[in-house]
């Protein structure tokens, strides 16, 4: 049985949107949210090595991250909440570099995003609060952090708008502008 679908996400090559198989009655719900094989057969044959979590209130804006040379490949999804997650193409010999793509994740929809190596990642939170799930293909190395500036020209990511003041963290509001 076949728990997914799987779609490619606009142009930029690596970038899938994941969609589970709901089994639901009166009692609630029940969804596989990742299965090596059935992952496999669609061509995402990686291997996770980390899981990590977060809790957002609305407003929080968290990224553009990315590392330097422990590149991170990344299963993202909301268990409570909607997110506008993005990624941004950095990998230098793509043809489109520098190019965006944005997508609502939903605990509702309990749609999920799959990111490659070689993209920088970043999301703004929409409901008043939000938990968010990453399954890493690398682990996380500090002294790799890089990131860009969420609102930067250069990327031109159309981040919606919301009913709230953007939060950022102080290390998110520092970063430098993307070059081409």
């Amino acid at each position: 049985m076949n728990n997914f679908t799987f779609e490619k996400c606009g142009d930029i090559e690596g970038l899938y949107e994941i969609t589970p198989k709901v089994f639901g009655d009166a009692r609630g719900y029940n969804i596989v949210s990742y299965e090596y094989e059935q992952f496999k057969e669609a061509g995402l044959d990686m291997v996770f090595v980390q899981d990590n979590q977060s809790a957002s209130k609305k407003g929080v804006l968290r990224g553009l991250h990315y590392q330097k040379e422990h590149m991170q490949g990344k299963l993202v999804r909301v268990v409570s909440g909607k997110v506008f997650d993005v990624a941004v193409d950095i990998r230098k010999d793509s043809k489109t570099y520098g190019k965006w793509y944005g997508i609502v994740l939903d605990s509702e929809k309990k749609n999920m995003f799959y990111i490659p190596e070689g993209f920088a990642h970043g999301f703004l939170v929409l409901s008043d609060y939000a938990e968010f799930l990453y399954k890493l293909t690398d682990y996380y190395h500090p002294e790799e952090e890089a990131g860009y500036m969420w609102n930067d020209p250069a990327i031109g990511i159309e981040w919606p708008e919301i009913d709230a003041e953007v939060i950022l963290s102080e290390k998110d509001g520092k970063y430098a502008p993307f070059t081409k």
